[in-house]
């Protein structure tokens, strides 16, 4: 079957799977570290609780036959385990349908994460993650050439990606129209890095460079993933530096870094192909099945895409086979951080000015003026990230901003893991904790130099009020 397979793409198919393995290992790495807190037994957003509301047919997770600690560390590590055998090429030395099983190992055990993560996995890459990862199941391995179908698949999934981010600016804040937005997204991103205050000092024109280069590599480029060689390769290499732009300019977790793995799969590496067998009909038939459903599954995502009313990061399936992507539809203007601070005095019987207020240092977001923003990136902050938007409105926070605090004064461990300096120890918790909301902004040139500061911060107002753990208070 000739036509089914296409052995030029031999070695794409190798570095994208084995890059595709490491991406695996960060968002699994990243799981095993940051559950326990997240949505453990003790989590701010408990797991077991989930389970016994929403349904099955709604979230499939193996977390529901036991959602505790210790299964859900178990199948962390075990993600991570895979990824690395994965990245290493276990997958080429076992039979065809073996490694198609080892493949999909990883995608049902993120997909079972993912599924019950709530607030604290509902990000766009997580998707995108699951998509990929399913796909890479069935692109074989060294047995036989990669299926045509497949890779089209994959190119498909790249465009949209791109396409839609691109149309979500266009149909979305004004200063995309007007190449505005960069004035101002360099400072006010959920996380910037450590060159993020050198770009946001970059030329008005440069800024509007930016704008303009970013319309054209997401809504005209795509197109030319669909073009013949060596077109579609040098359409990709595009994507991939636009990529590593922004991945120089802040912290987005592993997106950036997929899609540029998503992109290499679309290259075209020069290469002898090997010697490869025939592809089976037992491999054939149902890889032509599946890509058949995905592409039916397709259909409410590009529905939603040329809509006017296009929403960024859906899932239409709840095994997140096809998705809908995009990101910063807007962009804010003033970027506003929440301060979390607690205290050993009783503020009811000390002056507001005298109490003795300390802060707890997160360790992505903005907090010491001081403190230049660092790289994290391909690894996830969910809570820094999630504090974030807790700036943009409390709505965003409402579900687990209480339980946080709650864990603070508490002294909880697992939560001030998550952090980069506790003011106080587990076993000398605070009497009280309160969030005051300020405005950040870079530091000019000048300002820097004279005071070192990478940010300067204005107080806004109360966030949250002092508030001191009941007696009686557990955590669940």
């Amino acid at each position: 079957m000739e036509w089914f397979t296409a052995p030029e793409y031999w070695l794409s198919r190798l570095v994208f799977q084995r890059a595709l393995a490491c991406v695996y290992l960060v968002a699994f790495l990243t799981t095993a570290l940051q559950f326990r807190a997240l949505v453990g037994e003790r989590g701010m957003l408990p797991a077991r609780r989930f389970v016994e509301r929403v349904p099955w047919r709604r979230a499939p997770s193996l977390f529901r036959l036991r959602p505790t600690d210790g299964f859900l560390a178990g199948c962390a590590w075990t993600g991570c385990a895979v990824s690395v055998a994965l990245a290493a090429g276990a997958d080429s030395l076992l039979p065809l349908w073996g490694a198609v099983l080892l493949w999909l190992v990883p995608w049902a055990l993120y997909l079972s994460v993912v599924n019950v993560g709530q607030t604290w996995y509902g990000f766009g890459w997580e998707s995108l993650l699951l998509e990929v990862g399913f796909l890479a199941a069935f692109l074989g391995n060294d047995e036989v050439a990669p299926p045509v179908v497949v890779l089209f698949l994959l190119r498909w999934t790249l465009f949209r990606v791109e396409f839609g981010a691109g149309l979500i600016k266009m149909r979305g804040d004004a200063c995309w129209r007007n190449l505005t937005c960069l004035f101002h997204h360099h400072e006010t991103q959920p996380m910037p890095g450590p060159l993020s205050r050198y770009f946001h000092q970059l030329p008005a024109p440069v800024h509007r460079l930016e704008a303009a280069a970013n319309h054209v590599t997401q809504l005209g480029v795509p197109f030319l993933l669909f073009a013949p060689q060596p077109v579609a390769s040098a359409g990709a290499a595009v994507m991939v530096a636009t990529q590593l732009w922004l991945v120089l300019s802040g912290n987005f977790s592993w997106l950036n870094w997929l899609t540029m793995v998503l992109a290499l799969s679309a290259v075209r590496f020069p290469g002898t192909a090997p010697d490869t067998a025939p592809a089976p009909l037992g491999y054939v038939v149902p890889v032509l099945a599946v890509s058949a459903l995905l592409l039916a599954l397709s259909a409410r995502p590009v529905r939603n895409m040329v809509s006017r009313r296009q929403v960024m990061n859906r899932s239409f399936d709840p095994l997140h086979l096809v998705n809908s992507y995009g990101a910063f539809g807007s962009v804010s203007r003033v970027r506003h951080e929440v301060v979390v601070e607690g205290t050993e005095d009783d503020v009811r019987e000390v002056d507001a000015g005298a109490v003795r207020w300390r802060e707890y240092e997160f360790r992505g977001k903005p907090g010491d003026p001081a403190r230049a923003p660092r790289q994290f990136a391909p690894y996830h902050l969910r809570l820094d990230w999630m504090m974030w938007f807790a700036a943009l409105s409390p709505a965003y926070a409402e579900p687990w901003f209480g339980a946080l605090v709650d864990r603070l004064l508490a002294g909880d461990r697992d939560t001030l893991r998550l952090l980069r300096a506790a003011p106080f120890p587990p076993e000398r918790p605070p009497r009280y904790v309160r969030a005051v909301l300020y405005r950040y902004r870079f530091t000019t040139r000048r300002e820097k130099r004279e005071t070192g500061a990478h940010w300067q911060r204005t107080y806004v107002r109360e966030y949250l009020a002092p508030t001191r753990r009941l007696p009686t208070a557990r955590t669940p």
